[in-house]
C-alpha cells in the first residue's frame, strides 16, 4: 500500500487547513504524526476503520478532526484555529492490521508511511 498526503501550506494563526491522505489500498487504520524541526515525531491522531473509533493528542483534541472517505480509501486531517506550535512535517501512516487500544499512538503499529507534507503556521 501506498500513502499520499497532501494539503500542507504555509497559514496564518487561527486559520484551518485540511490534509489528504490518499491510500491505494485498504488499510484497517490510519494516523497522523508530526515532526517539528528538532524534536522527535508526534502522534497527533489516528482512526481505526472497523469501530470508526479516533483518538487525538491532547495538543490538538477540539481543533483537529480526522475523517473518512472509504469509497477512496482516503483519511481527511481537518485542522482549525492553528497555532504556531503546530508548524511540522505531517505524516499520515497506515496499518495493515487492526492495532489495539494501547499501541494506536505507537508509531510502530503503523506498516506504511508518507512522504510527509509540510504545515507552516506563522503571522
Amino acid at each position: 500500500v501506498q500513502l499520499q498526503a497532501s494539503g500542507g501550506g504555509l497559514v496564518q494563526p487561527g486559520d484551518s487547513l485540511r490534509l489528504s491522505c490518499a491510500a491505494s489500498g485498504r488499510t484497517y487504520a490510519t494516523a497522523w504524526f508530526r515532526q517539528a524541526p528538532g524534536k522527535e515525531r508526534e502522534f497527533v491522531t489516528a482512526l481505526r476503520r472497523s469501530t470508526s473509533t479516533t483518538y487525538y493528542a491532547d495538543s490538538v483534541k477540539g481543533r483537529f478532526t480526522i475523517s473518512r472517505d472509504n469509497t477512496n480509501n482516503a483519511v481527511y486531517l481537518q485542522m482549525n484555529s492553528l497555532k504556531p506550535e503546530d508548524t511540522a512535517v505531517y505524516y499520515c501512516a497506515a496499518s495493515a492490521t487492526t492495532p489495539i487500544t494501547s499501541a494506536v499512538r505507537d508509531p510502530q503499529s503503523y506498516h506504511y508511511w508518507g512522504q510527509g507534507t509540510l504545515v507552516t503556521v506563522s503571522s
